[in-house]
């Protein structure tokens, strides 16, 4: 290899106060791990010395903990974008320890290379293998690599062995230019490939190779429970009957689904329900349940930005790579996130809100609308551009504490006019063609919890006029009742009137 190696030690030693960078990876798998690590250690140093030590930040989605994490508890980040879901980083951000700006994942590589965000100073990527003329093979994962590979002025690579050469050919690197060089992107099957298996970077901008050998930072995801599996099944089964209805096709559409275990149930309900084929997943997160679902032969082909899975998921993965690399390709996000694309293959979108409103708003972000959970991450991509958007909660959090449907959400992710379908384990409603008072009543009776639902109901009798049942005196009851009492159900309208 023409590269030097170095420790992870050395590799944080280039980086300087004030510098930005850019890291591989989307969500905790293909992340870099050791140079990061080595980096927090040094900001420690630092600032115990009294010097000011912190960084800019940009990733392709949330980190593991060996980014996020350590650097958040060191106090060393000055900004970040565009999504995470570290506790540590979550608490400064609320706690206003740096700057968080949230961003719709296919926008971050176009706001890069258009030099709206600050340009970053080191990318640094986790390869599998590279080649002395700069042809470097990723892990797990593949986000922004190839924006922050082309900007930054100096490449770091983790050659991490834990994960194996025989990787190359998963990845098809494409990336998307700015107007006015803009052109379409020309894919129109799940499957197609339309770039290369590697990743092209300026040799001359690697500084040095850190050897690592270690796992992506990817835990299990929470089994599925009565609740989500309710949720699942009803997903499942408001599909079936939109296909017998002849509103989606009978060889069915793309998923794409968001993360965790209530869309790991959707899947599984999907995948073995009697009357849904085996069908195609275009995606940015490929997760346990699509590998289950492909060994079943539920699911046919899986394009995505990342292999999100858990060990044992990878494991098998890995074991029968030449097989998985016909049946997967991982994408950079500007690719896997594209609404263009998405209109195009006319996808079903699955993701998963955190409060719903009468009206078909979504909330996916915020916490009573100021603490920042995650971020909106790649929904919005999704949720306006799609055949059929769902939304999936469960009706209510903290021992029914809370109502996940409330009069008025506390921060607007996605309006009512993208959100077309919502769904809880108590059913369906299929908000297309309905006005805001038609919208309020089947959402109240179809996935409302029964505690609120009279509470619901008496909200819309409050005599409110006009097209929107709004009481701007009434609508965050829920919201102010919680945070006095702790628990929606102690609602009284009389003081909000």
């Amino acid at each position: 290899m023409r590269f030097k190696i170095i420790s992870a030690e050395e590799a944080a030693g280039f980086i300087h106060n004030g510098d930005v960078i850019g890291c591989s990876g989307f969500t905790a798998a293909g992340c870099p791990k050791a140079v990061t690590e080595a980096l927090a250690k040094r900001a420690e140093v630092e600032h115990e010395k009294g010097n000011e030590f912190k960084i800019g930040l940009f990733t392709g989605a949330s980190t593991g903990d060996s980014i996020d994490g350590v650097l958040a508890r060191a106090k060393a980040i000055k900004f970040r974008s565009p999504y995470q879901s570290s506790p540590d980083l979550r608490k400064a951000i609320n706690e206003h320890e740096l700057e968080y700006f949230d961003l719709h994942l296919s926008e971050l590589p176009r706001l890069l290379r258009q030099g709206f965000l600050p340009r970053p100073n080191f990318a640094i990527l986790e390869a599998c293998d590279l080649t002395d003329d700069g042809k470097v093979i990723l892990t797990a994962a593949v986000g922004i690599a190839p924006a922050i590979a082309d900007l930054a002025d100096h490449i770091i690579i983790e050659l991490n062995r834990y994960h194996p050469k025989a990787l190359a050919g998963i990845h098809d690197i494409y990336d998307v230019k700015n107007p006015p060089q803009t052109t379409v992107i020309p894919i129109s099957r799940v499957s197609d490939r339309i770039g290369k298996p590697y990743l092209q970077v300026d040799p001359d901008k690697i500084i040095g190779v850190v050897e690592t050998n270690r796992p992506n930072e990817t835990g299990g995801f929470v089994p599925s429970d009565e609740i989500t599996q309710k949720i699942g099944a009803n997903v499942a089964d408001f599909l079936s009957v939109e296909m017998k209805a002849g509103r989606i096709p009978q060889t069915f559409l793309p998923v794409q689904s968001g993360v965790g275990n209530i869309a790991n149930a959707v899947l599984e309900a999907m995948g073995s329900h009697k009357d849904i084929p085996a069908f195609e997943v275009y995606t940015e997160v490929i997760q346990d349940a699509v590998i289950e679902l492909m060994e079943r032969e539920a699911v046919k082909f899986a394009s995505g930005c990342s292999l999100t899975l858990s060990r044992r998921a990878l494991e098998t993965v890995y074991s029968k790579l030449d097989d998985y690399k016909k049946k997967i390709v991982l994408r950079p996000q500007s690719i896997s996130n594209s609404p263009e694309i998405a209109r195009r293959l006319g996808l079903i979108a699955i993701n998963t809100a955190i409060e719903a409103d009468i009206l078909g708003n979504v909330n996916s972000t915020h916490v009573m609308g100021t603490r920042m959970m995650n971020g909106i991450g790649g929904s919005g991509d999704f949720c306006r551009n799609v055949e059929l958007s769902i939304f999936t909660s469960p009706s209510t959090a903290k021992s029914r504490n809370i109502s996940a449907i409330v009069p008025f959400v506390s921060h607007v992710d996605h309006s009512e006019h993208s959100v077309k379908i919502l769904v809880t384990e108590y059913g369906v409603a299929d908000l297309r063609g309905l006005s805001p008072r038609q919208r309020a009543a089947i959402i109240i009776e179809k996935c409302a919890h029964p505690d609120y639902k009279g509470l619901l109901k008496e909200y819309l009798d409050l005599g409110v006029k006009g097209q929107t049942p709004h009481h701007l005196g009434a609508c965050y009851a829920f919201h102010r009742t919680f945070q006095k009492t702790g628990n929606m159900r102690d609602v009284n309208w009389k003081d909000f009137q």
